[in-house]
């Protein structure tokens, strides 16, 4: 398949600096392309053919629309148009979060049922692994609709320390002892708005960044609340953050079951919750997996290494039970 560009400025901005973003796409899709004059050919299997075509055309579009375009972008465009049989929608109809830093759009299939969950659910459970933007992405959400007058104020949370929020032991006053474990929290924030922005909220009450245990007794209403790393909760502490929902407040709440840092043998409040409360009306959930990683590409890798391990661990655990012998086969007898 071949196809042609009108406006070689922007064709030059799709193919990157040395043709970096076309050996993206031929190392992810396994085909062959070729730019010539101001057309790009494509050669491989029809699958391939169709994604890249797919990607090019999105990105060209987007590049038209006046937006930059990062080697995090093609990656982006890849996973989105390789969703095999499913309805693919052009980059340019996929769903946004608009802040006024400028929109946020998904970049992995799980990021774009995530972004329409945060739009239509009062409570969202986002859960998976590392660097699937769960935090990320609910922290634009919030922002957003803080912005335009949706909420009052934004409420970021997380368990301070991860097993118990022991802060005693640390030097400095109660906010110095939990910036640190706060600090993605800010970082995100940063990232949507400018950062005298940011101190003037928070120094207004609009935005609060606090450690778990200061949510117990509250009623949050028109508020947009987050409670990150709830892996780490217990669910207790699950139940008590759930329950401070008063009128017209969103709630997400997001974590990663495979890094429960609790003591050995205590449930996780995350695991109970989903248990308990997947399938109520009004709750959405959605389960990353490693495809939808937005991090480097390495990180994706390393998460499926994990995975594997753990399942390969699982498997000998199981044989092992299964092949134990029984007292019945030891020859003993009453």
């Amino acid at each position: 398949m071949t196809l042609q560009f009108g406006n070689n400025a922007l064709l030059s901005q799709l193919l990157g600096d040395h043709d970096r973003h076309l050996i993206r796409l031929e190392q992810a899709l396994g085909v062959r392309l070729a730019c010539r004059g101001n057309r790009i050919a494509i050669t491989g299997d029809p699958a391939g053919i169709e994604t890249a075509q797919l990607t090019l055309n999105g990105l060209y579009g987007r590049l038209e629309r006046g937006q930059s375009l990062s080697s995090g972008d093609v990656d982006a465009a890849i996973k989105l148009n390789a969703r095999g049989p499913d309805p693919r929608l052009p980059l340019a109809d996929l769903p946004a979060i608009r802040t006024r830093r400028g929109a946020i759009q998904p970049r992995s299939p799980g990021q774009t049922g995530y972004m329409e969950m945060l739009a239509r659910h009062e409570m969202v459970f986002g859960v998976g692994p590392a660097g699937t933007g769960k935090t990320y992405l609910a922290v634009a959400q919030a922002v957003a609709m803080l912005q335009t007058g949706q909420v009052d104020r934004i409420i970021l949370s997380r368990p301070a320390v991860e097993a118990g929020e022991r802060l005693g032991f640390l030097p400095g006053d109660m906010k110095e002892k939990v910036d640190p474990y706060l600090r993605p929290l800010y970082d995100a924030l940063n990232d949507m708005m400018p950062g005298e922005q940011v101190v003037r909220r928070m120094g207004a009450g609009e935005i609060e960044v606090a450690p778990l245990a200061f949510m117990r007794g509250r009623t949050l209403s028109h508020a947009f609340a987050i409670l990150d790393e709830a892996q780490n909760t217990t669910p207790m502490q699950m139940k008590m953050f759930l329950t401070r929902m008063g009128e017209g407040t969103r709630m997400v709440i997001t974590g990663d079951l495979t890094q429960v840092d609790l003591p050995s043998g205590m449930t996780s409040g995350l695991a109970d919750a989903l248990a308990t409360l997947e399938g109520v009306q009004g709750i959405g959930v959605t389960r990353f997996g490693r495809q939808d990683v937005v991090r480097h590409p390495l990180v994706g890798r390393i998460v499926e290494a994990y995975d594997q391990r753990a399942t390969a661990e699982r498997d000998v655990a199981r044989d092992a039970r299964r092949h134990r012998p029984r007292e019945s086969d030891s020859g003993t007898s009453k």
